[in-house]
């Protein structure tokens, strides 16, 4: 079904096996979609986003994730 109506801003996320084994995917999987969340307010309404995992986030912190998604939501919303 097909509606013209705007709904809420949706994120999904694409972690491939390049990123690591399925513990280490899901735990950069899981980190991303906290901090998506605190971002998805700040969308335009309808917004479709996907955020892709490079094989570098299996080693970077969460604050390093944080300033990396915060960053690229800012050209987004640019």
């Amino acid at each position: 079904m097909v509606t013209d109506e705007p709904g809420p801003a949706r994120i999904g996320f694409v972690v491939s096996k390049a990123v690591g084994n399925s513990v280490v995917r899901n735990r950069v999987q899981r980190r991303l979609r906290h901090l998506a969340r605190e971002h998805l307010a700040s969308l335009p309404g309808s917004t479709v986003l996907v955020i892709r995992a490079l094989p570098a986030s299996a080693d970077a912190s969460y604050p390093e994730l944080a300033t990396d998604l915060s960053r690229c939501l800012g050209r987004v919303r640019a």
